[in-house]
């Protein structure tokens, strides 16, 4: 199965973000370095708006991801709700 990933500049407005898509995909795995995080999983990974609000505790609008992401691989599906990766098989 093909790895997905993302990955994010580390610093504190990307760590709610990093910590809600480890907490909702248990697959995923985290790599850290100097000023990165990158998130790889296998086939599928989700981001969800409601669980970043969770972690921050106020609104949040996904496209606020964008601000902070370095890089990514993978098919880009996304609306108000969900950001995902994934490779089609």
């Amino acid at each position: 199965m093909s790895k997905v990933f993302i990955a994010f500049q580390d610093n504190e407005e990307s760590r709610p973000v990093v910590d809600a898509i480890l907490a909702d995909n248990s697959h995923a795995q985290a790599v850290y370095s100097p000023g990165l995080v990158k998130i790889d999983a296998p086939g599928r990974l989700v981001i969800r708006r409601a669980s970043i609000e969770e972690q921050t505790g106020r609104p949040y609008e996904l496209q606020q991801i964008q601000i902070n992401l370095v890089t990514l691989s993978g098919h880009v599906d996304e609306d108000d709700d969900e950001f995902s990766l994934s490779w089609n098989q």
